[in-house]
């Protein structure tokens, strides 16, 4: 079995092939569903592949989709922890080594997997094509009550917004966001020769940008004079490149280096030819010349340096550009709200991270505590 793409008009078809070849007809129906609801390519790639891993445990144990139960979900949880990662999924991080050297999935990837099930039975149930008991249970999660600064409905218990967690889980670690070194970023930049590429990884590092944001900035996106980019809301990108978040806002930079390059980069190396708006484009003389940069190119690139920088591990990605900046804004005294407006998150619980890697009153209260009275360390 595997995920077919097929790009038809513009528009990316994404089907899960069966062994005979054909394709899975119920994945492709809620594969347009979510497509439908607005879903980005990528997104609904994953959980393609989400689904791929069920199918290819029903195949195995010879049942239906249909007569999945929770029972047989757990059943999944054991195939799945036992499934094999590919070698291209491991590089980004995805997978574990078992005691035999042999890759596993991750615990974060297995947990991924089973809300992707639990997805495709809730849409199954809404189009009354499963009217069994739901696999992936769910029950109200008492945790909201226990922890003091967790998100709270703005009503309180007077909201009908319940939080709730899937009975069926792989414990993972909850780990803190790795910022680059001082050393680490300078390695990265000495390695990079091309202007795009420095272009790219400045406005990670200076502004927070997430690389899908990056891909999706237009020439018009850019004001050199304000010193600032706005972070738009696109759904043109020719290969679905999309930010992850739905709002739009304004970043800053302030530092110089950030615009300087990009600057350098439009007026001296970018395709004079290119129609398109996107700003990063497809450099050298291939056929893929000045078309829009995806997000699996923007990805090899950024490996390739990391290793010629000596600086390569499984959390060296992209975006530990941006836990980069919103450490250093954190640590340089930018308050939560603020730097949760900056970074663009949705909740503050995902800025939240970010004081547990350098949290001021811990800080200030072990200083006190030693007779230091705010001395500086």
């Amino acid at each position: 079995m595997r995920v077919k793409k097929v790009r038809s008009q513009d528009v990316m078809v994404i089907q899960v092939i069966d062994d005979d070849g054909a394709a899975v007809e119920v994945i492709s129906r809620f594969l347009r569903h979510l497509s439908a609801r607005g879903c980005s390519p990528n997104t609904v790639a994953s959980y393609a592949y989400d689904l791929l891993h069920l199918w290819r445990f029903l195949s195995a144990r010879q049942v239906h989709w249909s007569e999945m139960r929770p029972a047989t979900s757990l059943e999944l949880l054991e195939f799945l922890r036992a499934e094999p990662a590919q070698l291209r999924v491991q590089r980004f991080g995805l997978a574990t080594v078992d005691e035999r050297g042999s890759p596993r999935l991750a615990p974060a990837t297995v947990n991924r997997i089973l809300t992707g099930v639990g997805a495709f039975y809730d849409w199954a149930i809404a189009a009354e094509l499963f009217d069994g008991r739901h696999p992936i249970e769910r029950r109200p999660d008492p945790g909201w009550r226990r922890v003091t600064d967790r998100h709270r409905p703005f009503m309180g218990r007077a909201s009908r917004q319940r939080s709730e967690r899937r009975t069926l889980a792989v414990r993972q670690p909850v780990r803190l966001p790795r910022p680059l070194s001082e050393e680490q970023v300078g390695a990265l930049l000495e390695v990079l020769g091309c202007r795009r590429d420095r272009a790219m990884v400045w406005l990670m590092l200076q502004g927070g940008l997430r690389p899908g944001e990056v891909l999706c900035l237009q020439l018009e996106d850019i004001a050199y004079g304000r010193r600032r980019v706005f972070v738009r809301v696109r759904d043109d990108h020719p290969h679905g490149v999309r930010a992850k978040s739905r709002a739009e806002r304004v970043v800053d930079l302030f530092e110089p280096e950030a615009l300087a390059a990009v600057s350098d980069y439009v007026v001296h190396e970018r395709p004079a030819e290119a129609t398109s708006p996107f700003v990063f484009l497809v450099g050298g003389r291939g056929a893929r010349r000045a078309e829009p940069m995806t997000y699996s190119a923007l990805a090899r690139l950024f490996s390739r340096a990391a290793t010629r920088a000596g600086i390569r591990a499984p959390w060296v990605t992209p975006h530990a550009l941006r836990h980069t900046h919103a450490t250093r804004m954190w640590e340089g005294g930018m308050r939560e709200l603020t730097l949760q407006r900056r970074l663009g998150h949705a909740s503050v619980e995902s800025t939240r991270v970010y004081t547990r890697v350098s949290d001021h009153q811990v800080v200030a209260d072990y200083r006190r505590a030693l007779g230091q009275n705010g001395a500086s360390s």
